[in-house]
């Protein structure tokens, strides 16, 4: 043990490494290069009790503190075992959740089976950071993630995006992708997340998940009523820009009798000009499959139950404190009495209804993706 504190003093004096090519990188400071040394020579050690080692708690906590943030902050962390990390490991986790840093964080918070900290984020008001995590625990195949995920799926007051994405993690392991199996089984999967469901088994790399998936959540049906393939492989056929703007303005699909593109159609639903900028293909092909995925803002459906008997469906297209003005499908608006109306209720379904896909053959989905995804902002030269 005196060796290695030696040591620890002795890198102040030894050469200090750099970054390398000091052309593209800029280079270390002097601090980060005898911290550098400090980990390497920490990392060496070997079933070290820092209460028995007062000095080297010392040294210990400072580079923790010094490091905190980094890869560098997790291998002291795991090194040494130090107790009360999990609000510094997520943090690494969220900052790094795309690379082994991000990954390895998370592990080590998982292995504490302390869940309360990931709870807390998960059940939080900050919806994008509470997706993240649930992307993170993905990445992280865990019997702790099924316990954290698996209940957000039912969970109708959680976030929508919250419990598609929670589908998504579980499905990357054998222990979620049961979970959500036997869910469907129990017909306890709910209908707003069960196209997401359906495509995240019916592509697992289980086979008798996936032969039980086809069953229970069978894929959306085509034209002909035949399964549709899964997006991923979708994904792989090559489409036509030209037989895509065929499909999209043929009535028999109906996308231009509701839709804008470059000031031609219907003004009902979004103007799609610039949808390829704003989605890609694999969000496209869910836009189409599963209309509810994502509503946009301003154009959620509203019904009106009129006192005469009647009802009213579309967008709520203006109101003032007397009347309430409906837009329905093909762009007109009605104006209606408040005091004719018996009931108000905003619909969780989408306007765009379901099911088109079954208007088109396979590679005319593909076609229609195709030229959707071509529909971009015009960038000035």
């Amino acid at each position: 043990m005196r060796s290695i504190i030696v040591f620890l003093f002795a890198a102040s004096f030894l050469p200090l490494p750099t970054r390398g090519d000091e052309s593209a990188t800029p280079p270390l400071s002097e601090d980060e290069q005898r911290t550098a040394l400090a980990i390497e020579a920490l990392t060496r050690l070997q079933n070290v009790d820092l209460e028995s080692n007062p000095k080297l708690k010392q040294t210990v906590l400072k580079l923790l503190e010094k490091t905190r943030g980094t890869a560098n902050y997790v291998k002291l962390v795991q090194q040494f075992k130090i107790p009360n990390q999990d609000r510094g490991l997520l943090a690494v986790a969220l900052r790094n959740s795309t690379n082994e840093t991000g990954v390895a964080a998370l592990r080590l918070l998982l292995a504490n089976n302390d869940l309360g900290l990931l709870e807390q984020i998960l059940r939080g008001t900050n919806t994008d950071q509470a997706i993240q995590t649930a992307e993170l625990l993905g990445s992280s195949p865990d019997k702790n993630t099924v316990k954290l995920l698996l209940p957000l799926v039912e969970d109708a007051k959680a976030d929508l995006r919250l419990r598609r994405q929670s589908v998504r993690a579980l499905a990357q392991s054998i222990e979620g992708a049961s979970g959500i199996l036997d869910l469907a089984k129990a017909d306890r999967v709910p209908e707003d997340v069960k196209f997401t469901a359906s495509t995240e088994l019916n592509r697992v790399r289980w086979p008798e998940i996936k032969q039980q998936a086809a069953k229970v959540l069978p894929l959306p049906a085509g034209q002909n009523s035949q399964p549709l393939p899964p997006i991923s492989e979708l994904l792989k056929i090559k489409g036509d820009v030209g037989a895509g703007e065929r499909v999209f303005n043929n009535l028999r699909v109906g996308c231009a009798t509701c839709h804008r593109v470059k000031g031609q159609g219907v003004e009902f639903g979004p103007d799609l000009s610039e949808i390829g900028t704003k989605l890609g293909k694999d969000a496209l092909y869910e836009a189409i499959l599963d209309p509810g995925a994502g509503i946009s803002f301003g154009y959620e459906a509203f019904q009106l139950q009129l006192k005469s008997g009647d009802e009213a469906f579309g967008l709520l297209a203006s109101e003032t404190a007397d009347e309430i003005a409906i837009k329905a499908v093909g762009g007109i608006v009605t104006r209606y009495k408040k005091s004719d109306v018996a009931r108000r209720e905003q619909m969780k379904l989408s306007i765009m209804p379901a099911g088109l896909q079954q208007n088109m053959s396979t590679q005319e989905l593909v076609d229609l993706v195709e030229y959707l995804a071509s529909l971009k902002k015009e960038t000035t030269k």
